[in-house]
């Protein structure tokens, strides 16, 4: 019987100490900020362009007393509620009701609510470039995590943020529906009624959308994170929630590693090379494809099926790494573009490798990829390209060349950058991608934790401005030791390295970049809608609205202005 206790006890300790643990906000307010709270629980909307404090409790400015929403069939539209209280609760529940109209249903299947925890992140402050921070930077905490419990205990004097989030089914009739969703402290439930209005017109498919959203994905670190065995049945089982979240929000790209690190250590997870090298007895080259293989089938099966980028003929390093059966260990050359050995490393590959992609059926849609490499490199590695197979098409995030501007099939150039309207259109007419990026460079608008929720939103209607097809994002999932609590890694800013949580879990970050991609499919179908139904008036207001999503005008205090304006009339039409 005693064996059985402590076995007892050893397993409700380990469930214990597996529950999400929260970190303490670094700069609480006075406690006393909580003695105009009267209400024992409180339970509001609120909008969406605040980021709640832990320990200050909402102000009238920021609660809404309902919410009316808009929303197309087939999109997924949400906001923002809040708890707080001045006692403890042991737990709290969350539960939405149907939303029902005069003739149907939305079941409340189709509706997720969800607590909001808090992250640290790091302030930029003054900072330009938010790159190789050599300073002590203030740490914040900030929401952003969005938990998949529907539960929640919860400390006194604490605002615990609440993400409600509606599917709205395709074949959904357009209509008025009301629905209402509650909290239950265990003694008292507390229910809010909102409002969507379903209009007439209806979303593609996620795997339909026109814009082109590319985040690396680095399945090296969900593999370390969960201590899995890469690209293992355990690590694909895995992979298949993380990545479908990804294909849910348009993600067209696969991100391939050619060799191990391309870029240098910069993550934690370092990447590993897909495609094993292997330099044979009498100097000729075998290449093993195995991996390569399982993860683009893998990915194509999620829905990413567009691009195959491979990273990297010019890593930040300049070493290649291979296994040498005549010293029988691994062996690294380090070499130059421009210079033979580089060729010689590189030539037999690009000729094999174009071989096995055109038995795979995936030549096509392959890209050698390189990211923010010098032109002088760049002309090299495009030569030796070319010379394995001049039909190989090539792909580049980085800085703007004009002489390189026709030679890329997949084009992504810094936020901050202008791309010539004749080439651009030149680029459209080859049926050639062209998007935009950001990474640590950019203090805003960006995707930081720290960052305006407004900013993600803002980059997709910031490529319909432009005429980009798209947005690029460096990372997806490269996680650091302990991503659900500190979202701060190396010496770039809090969020640089990650959009999404272990385990599935989705970020507010996330969710507005997905709402802004929503937007530019609504735009581009609108504009159609517009012309077709001659509504000259309507579209030359829709444009001038898009027009505010401009380079020279993106002050962070506008983004939040614009969006809500943008978005409002879009949803009118």
């Amino acid at each position: 019987m005693k064996v059985h206790l402590v076995l007892i006890l050893l397993f409700i300790s380990s469930i214990a100490t597996a529950q999400f643990v929260e970190s303490k906000d670094p700069k609480p307010a006075d406690p006393q900020v909580w003695d105009i709270v009267k209400k024992p629980a409180n339970f509001s909307f609120i909008d969406t362009e605040f980021s709640l404090s832990k320990t200050t409790p909402p102000t009238p400015e920021q609660q809404v007393p309902t919410w009316h929403a808009k929303g197309w069939k087939n999109e997924t539209i949400h906001t923002q509620l809040a708890f707080w209280s001045t006692a403890d609760f042991k737990n709290i529940k969350l539960s939405a009701s149907a939303l029902h109209s005069a003739q149907a249903t939305i079941s409340a299947d189709h509706i997720k609510i969800n607590p909001i925890t808090y992250v640290l992140s790091d302030l930029p402050g003054d900072l330009k470039n938010g790159c190789g921070i050599n300073i002590t930077l203030d740490s914040i905490l900030v929401a952003d995590r969005i938990d998949n419990s529907q539960s929640f205990a919860y400390q006194r004097k604490e605002t615990r943020p609440i993400w409600l989030s509606i599917a709205i089914p395709k074949n959904t009739p357009a209509g008025f529906y009301k629905g209402k969703v509650y909290v239950n402290t265990g003694n008292k439930e507390i229910g809010l009624d909102y409002s969507v209005q379903v209009s007439n017109h209806t979303l593609p498919d996620a795997n339909d959308w026109s814009y082109h959203l590319d985040l690396w994905q680095n399945p090296y670190s969900v593999a370390r994170h969960h201590e899995l065995e890469p690209f293992s049945k355990a690590h694909f089982d895995k992979l298949t929630p993380h990545t479908q979240l990804l294909a849910d929000a348009g993600q067209k790209s696969i991100t391939a590693t050619l060799i191990y690190d391309p870029w240098n250590g910069q993550t934690y997870d370092k990447y590993d090379a897909m495609i094993k090298w292997v330099k044979t007895t009498d100097g000729s080259w075998k290449f093993d494809y195995s991996v390569f293989d399982k993860w683009v089938e893998f990915m194509q099966d999620q829905g990413i099926d567009k691009f195959v980028n491979c990273y990297s003929m010019i890593p930040w390093n300049l070493s290649f790494y291979y296994f040498d059966e005549s010293t029988n260990k691994m062996e690294v050359l380090k070499a130059k573009p421009g210079e033979k050995a580089y060729e010689n490393h590189w030539l037999p590959f690009l000729v094999n490798f174009a071989t096995h992609l055109k038995q795979r059926g995936w030549f096509g849609k392959t890209t050698i990829a390189m990211d923010e490499r010098p032109m002088k490199d760049m002309l090299a590695a495009i030569n030796i390209i070319k010379k394995a197979d001049p039909d190989f098409k090539i792909s580049l995030a980085g800085t703007y060349h004009e002489e390189l501007a026709l030679e890329l099939v997949d084009y992504c150039i810094t936020l901050n950058e202008n791309m010539p309207t004749d080439i651009l259109a030149k680029r459209k007419s080859l049926g050639y991608n062209t998007t935009a990026y950001t990474c640590c460079s950019e203090i805003f608008p960006n995707t930081f934790t720290s960052s305006g929720y407004s900013e993600s939103v803002w980059l997709a209607w910031n490529s319909v401005e432009r005429g980009f097809d798209g947005y690029l994002r460096w990372a997806y999932d490269c996680w650091n030791a302990n991503p659900n609590q500190d979202t701060r890694y190396g010496t770039w800013l809090g969020g640089d390295t990650y959009l999404i949580y272990p385990d599935n879990t989705t970020s507010i970050r996330f969710e507005r970049l997905k709402e802004g991609i929503q937007d530019a499919e609504k735009i581009k179908i609108i504009r159609a809608y517009l012309r077709e139904t001659k509504r000259k008036d309507d579209l030359e207001k829709l444009n001038k609205l898009i027009s505010a999503f401009n380079n020279n005008d993106n002050k962070q205090e506008l983004i939040p202005g614009h969006v809500k304006t943008g978005k409002s009339f879009l949803n009118s039409l």
